[in-house]
This record gives C-alpha cells, structure tokens and sequence, in this order.
C-alpha cells in the first residue's frame, strides 16, 4: 500500500450513497464517515435502514473504483469494480478480505477485474450481463457508471442529484 493515511483515504471518497426503497419508493442519501471505511461498516450503516428490497451502498472514490454492498436480511453481497484498487486503498482491501480473496500485490493495469458478486442487483433491474459490460467500458468513470446502475435500477434521476450529476 502506498503511504495514504486513512484520513487521506476518506477524504478520496468521492461520494458515499445508500439507497432503499421505502413505502414503494426508492429514498437516496448519503453515508457519512467513518460508515463507508470498510464493508462491515457499510454494511451495518444499511441494516439500519427500511429494506423492503434490502438498502444498496454505492462508495466512488478518487474517481479510481467503486464498491456496491448490498444488505438483505442477514445476507450482504459485495462487488468491487477494480481488484488493482486493493494495492492503494484500504476499502477495496476490505472488499476482497470480505470476499475471502487475497490482496493481490503488483498488479498493474492490464489485470484490471471485477471481485464480487456481479448478480447483486439482477432482482432490482440490473442484470449481472449488463454491469459486467458496464465496469468493463475504459471510457467511463466509476460516478458516470454508478449513475446508469442507478438509472438501471429506478433511482437516476435521485442519485444524479446527490451526487451533482447533470442529466444525460
């Protein structure tokens, strides 16, 4: 790992947001610190909230990766947009200790992939298929992906202006 602190670290996170969906209707807000330092910690600040259809955390950070922790019940489910992100940040760590994998040390750009389950949000509107083919365009970065997972799933328009996304 690089000499980041973790005071760096958080101060990197571009945006940390939950979603859920409450009396029919998906409810978007932010997570505060230290809530999103590590998926355990997500994953309890999510068990606090309605989960009709279970509370989705979407973390951007440095505009580098994103991590999606989805709770249901006592169920959580992980997706990591980018292995390599474990080297430098502590959350991705998290993510893949979480997912029982190992820290992977020198990587470099070609061994970018996905870790997680990319299936955890099929049942809300976003095929594992499709946020595959997502995470994999170079051309986006991890808010402008986040975005159209959110717009997959019925809350675009909500999590566009959390996080100060003009409409596409």
């Amino acid at each position: 790992m690089d000499g980041l602190t973790m005071d760096d670290q958080l101060d990197s996170v571009d945006f940390a947001l939950a979603a859920y969906r409450a009396d029919g209707e998906w409810q978007v807000q932010d997570i505060a610190s230290p809530a999103f330092e590590s998926v355990e910690a997500l994953g309890h600040a999510l068990r606090r909230l309605p989960e009709e259809a279970g509370a989705v955390a979407l973390v951007a950070v440095d505009e580098d990766f994103f991590v999606i922790v989805r709770v249901q019940g006592p169920s959580t489910r992980v997706l990591l947009s980018d292995i390599t992100a474990a080297d430098e940040w502590e959350l991705a760590q998290s993510a893949l200790t979480f997912l029982g994998l190992p820290v992977f040390g020198d990587l470099d750009d070609e061994d970018v992939a996905p870790a997680g389950d990319l299936s955890l949000l099929a049942d809300l509107g976003m095929e594992a298929m499709d946020l595959a083919v997502l995470i994999d365009d170079d051309d986006l970065y991890p808010d402008e992906m986040l975005s159209e997972v959110a717009r997959s799933l019925g809350f675009g328009e909500l999590f566009d202006d959390a996080v100060g996304l003009a409409p596409a």
